[in-house]
């Protein structure tokens, strides 16, 4: 089974390409496959956020490219920047994932979300897309957008010793 277990800045041949959806890519203990059907490992530091064109190298030296699946999400845009800052907000109210855009908001899709959204004057519009949301005031790393650039980032406050982000995909317990 091939093992990855070192991000990579660069490489002069990618073996492979793991395509991930972002529920994936947020454990930093994985096992599955690649499109050939080999297995695949991935160890990596406890917290560690895969992103769209990461590359991720094994001890025998083989790199692999992280790819963001394509997942169901919503487009999520408004006539004002006012507006589309209100939908932002009450998405953050709610610990709701978010990839900021420079004129929309993107979310995974859930259907109260989108009534609360549609509430609030936005616009939304059911895609396939690959979802890059923010790592959040407490996540460090960076993010991507649509533009190709690369913007990093560390924490934008203090990280508390047992702070609990909640996610709509979190057991109800």
């Amino acid at each position: 089974m091939l093992t990855l277990t070192t991000k990579v800045d660069s490489a002069e041949t990618i073996y492979a390409q793991l395509v991930l959806l972002y529920e994936m890519r947020e454990n930093s203990r994985l096992r599955t496959k690649l499109a050939t059907g080999e297995e695949v490992a991935i160890f990596m530091p406890r917290g560690t956020i895969l992103r769209n064109h990461d590359l991720l190298k094994s001890e025998e030296g083989r790199v692999v490219e992280i790819v963001a699946a394509h997942e169901p999400t919503y487009r999520v845009s408004c006539c004002s920047m006012h507006d589309l800052l209100r939908c932002a907000f009450h998405l953050g109210n709610r610990h709701t994932q978010t990839q900021v855009e420079e004129t929309f908001l993107r979310i995974l899709q859930d259907p109260v979300l989108k009534q609360m959204l549609q509430g609030l004057g936005a616009t939304v519009i059911e895609e396939s897309a690959q979802f890059e949301p923010e790592a959040g005031a407490y996540g460090g790393g960076g993010h991507h957008h649509d533009d190709g650039h690369f913007h990093a980032h560390g924490p934008l406050a203090p990280i508390p010793i047992r702070q609990k982000i909640h996610r709509p995909s979190d057991s109800k317990a």
